[in-house]
């Protein structure tokens, strides 16, 4: 995110100033100026007082009479003009740092998104430019109001932590946008499921970079971003730029969870449309439920269908043998076993934890 230095003056004077020197200098009063140029003589007094901009064919007429070149007004009356639009954006920075301060920036400066700053309105100014927004009131009207609403059917006004969800949307975002993958292909990330499954049994080191780039090959984004303070997701998914974008945390550092998150968020890809964006673990007013069972249920039938489940459990005096062998025979991990079980409070939570794997992504 870090930006070219540019050098901006502490103060820029009107060009009018610049052009009273120059008449002093000549010995020629405005009235004279006003008829040498060809202009009303008010409106060379309103340039002398810092009221009126010098315009192109202004810059031109002084051009002849002043001996300096127009480009010369034209660059002094852009200069000035970017002063006043910088004062202005100064002054909005100081009344947006209270909205700044509800941002996760520490932790954004961490992970790479942002540059670290000193003052409050440098930091804000950091954040807007992270977000890609002029103003906090863009930022407000894209995840508040309508056109987050109207593209994708969520407003995260009536979320708990809506600054350190934006945020975090905003991070798989760029993660994304640097992506290249292949055109995405509906029946293409069907077919590579398999190979998916496989790659969640054997559960190789490298597994996430497996999977990552299996999903490039179909079309399909596949990212990690961190947790945030105050935004304790899991995943969502959701199109950006005509790719279905699948984001990550791996929040909880377990194979089964991971898998079973991944799989939700490809079932949503697969079930639904476009215009929707599901965040895992945060409940907003107008969410599909329906959607949701549709995910798990695709979930559980790529990590463990529920018929291998009731298999499993039909057993009474199940042993982790038992578990490595119905794992085997089901083409699953272990973890997905042991995980299913304990969830469904089946088996304590001490009883084949070794048989989750701990990830670090």
């Amino acid at each position: 995110m870090a930006k070219q230095n540019q050098y901006l003056p502490q103060s820029v004077p009107h060009p009018g100033e610049t052009l009273g020197e120059k008449l002093e200098e000549m010995q020629m009063g405005p009235k004279e100026f006003a008829v040498r140029t060809g202009k009303p003589e008010k409106t060379i007094s309103a340039i002398l007082k810092g009221d009126s901009a010098i315009t192109t064919d202004m810059a031109i007429l002084f051009e002849n009479v002043t001996q300096i070149p127009a480009n010369f007004w034209i660059n002094h009356q852009k200069g000035f003009e970017e002063y006043k639009a910088r004062e202005k954006q100064k002054e909005a920075l100081r009344e947006a740092a209270d909205w700044a301060k509800k941002f996760p920036i520490a932790e954004l400066v961490k992970c790479g998104f942002m540059e670290k700053r000193t003052t409050i309105e440098e930091k804000t100014l950091e954040l807007l430019s992270f977000f890609g927004f002029a103003n906090q009131t863009a930022w407000a009207e894209y995840y508040f109001e309508q056109q987050l609403k109207v593209a994708f059917r969520i407003s995260l006004a009536s979320t708990s932590q809506p600054y350190a969800i934006s945020s975090w949307l905003r991070m798989g975002e760029l993660q994304a946008e640097r992506m290249a993958v292949s055109k995405y292909s509906a029946k293409s990330f069907r077919d590579i499921l398999p190979k998916i499954k496989s790659i969640m049994a054997t559960h190789p080191t490298n597994f996430f970079e497996q999977l990552k780039q299996a999903c490039a090959a179909v079309g399909v984004k596949l990212v990690h971003t961190p947790c945030l303070p105050k935004a304790p997701l899991n995943g969502a998914t959701r199109w950006l730029n005509n790719s279905p974008v699948i984001q990550l945390t791996g929040r909880h550092k377990r194979n089964d969870i991971f898998w079973f998150t991944f799989f939700h968020e490809a079932g949503h890809i697969l079930l639904h449309g476009k215009k929707d964006i599901f965040l895992e673990d945060v409940e907003y007013s107008d969410k599909d439920l329906e959607k949701e069972r549709e995910a798990d249920s695709f979930a559980a039938d790529w990590t463990l269908t529920k018929a291998q489940e009731e298999i499993i459990v039909s057993f009474p005096q199940l042993t982790e043998k038992m578990v490595i062998d119905f794992a085997n025979e089901f083409k699953t991990h272990p973890g997905i076993i042991i995980g299913r079980l304990q969830h469904r409070k089946l088996i304590p939570h001490s009883v084949g934890r070794y048989l989750i794997e701990k990830i670090e992504l």
